[in-house]
Parts: C-alpha cells; structure tokens; sequence
C-alpha cells in the first residue's frame, strides 16, 4: 500500500500499460541496442566474403565505406542529374537527412529524366505550357 501511496497520479493511471515510461531507464529501451556499435561475432565459414568483380561504371556506397559491400546493385547506373544528386547524397552520412531528402529528390528527377528521354514532344509541350508558350507547341503542330 506504501508504494501505492508513492506513485504519482499518471504513474498510478499508466501502471497497467505494458512498456510505459521505458525511456526513462536506458537499459530498458527496446532501442538503445540498436544505438550501439555492433560487435563482430564469430561462427563463418569465411574470413572476409568472396567479393563480386568490379563493374565498368561507378557504384555509389555509403561514405563510412573504404570499399564496396560483398553484394552491390548494377541495374541501374547513376546518370544525369539524378545521378549527381545521388553522388552528393552518397557523400553524406546515412544518419543525416540531407542524405535521404537528396536520395529523395533525385528518384524524382530520374522520373522526370525518363519522362522527357521517352518522350521529348510530350515533355516540351508541358514545360511550355507550365511557362505560358503552349500556344507555340499548338502552332508548331499545325
């Protein structure tokens, strides 16, 4: 009954509630191992993985890598704009949010680099429409 009479008014009310206040003890946070350097642990057949051959055009790794990861994508290569945007944000550390919102605002303008390669006439037309010329697309066509 004394540690009843102890708890304040939302202690008492958040009691039943399973993982309530976990943050305020470090070691009970289901996040803080995730905080923490990972350790190395032993149990592979190998030493350092068989690596993949290089490829004839850049891949972009994360800047905390001296070298590639084991396995890398090679579908698409960084081109154009967007591929720039992608080097820049791959210069940056993944915990930053320059890194993602650069990530993000390049797979835009690869869509908009796809739209206008795929369709030039298309693209033009909007792009003038956008600017006020869709007039000139109009008389271009007649």
């Amino acid at each position: 009954m004394a540690e009843q009479e102890e708890m304040t008014t939302a202690e008492r009310i958040h009691a039943d509630i399973p993982g309530w206040g976990v943050d305020g003890d470090p070691g009970s946070r289901p996040g803080v191992p995730m905080l923490l350097k990972p350790e190395r642990r032993g149990g592979a057949h190998w030493e350092r993985p068989e690596r993949q051959p290089p490829p004839d055009f850049p891949v972009l790794k994360r800047a905390e890598l001296d070298e590639l990861t084991p396995a890398f994508g090679t579908a698409v290569p960084p081109k154009g704009l967007s591929g720039v945007l992608r080097r820049v944000a791959y210069a940056i550390p993944e915990n930053r949010v320059p890194h993602v919102m650069l990530l993000l605002v390049a797979d835009r303008v690869d869509v908009l680099e796809s739209r206008v390669f795929r369709s030039p006439a298309k693209s033009l037309g909007a792009v003038l429409g956008l600017v006020g010329g869709g007039w000139l697309l109009g008389k271009l066509r007649t």
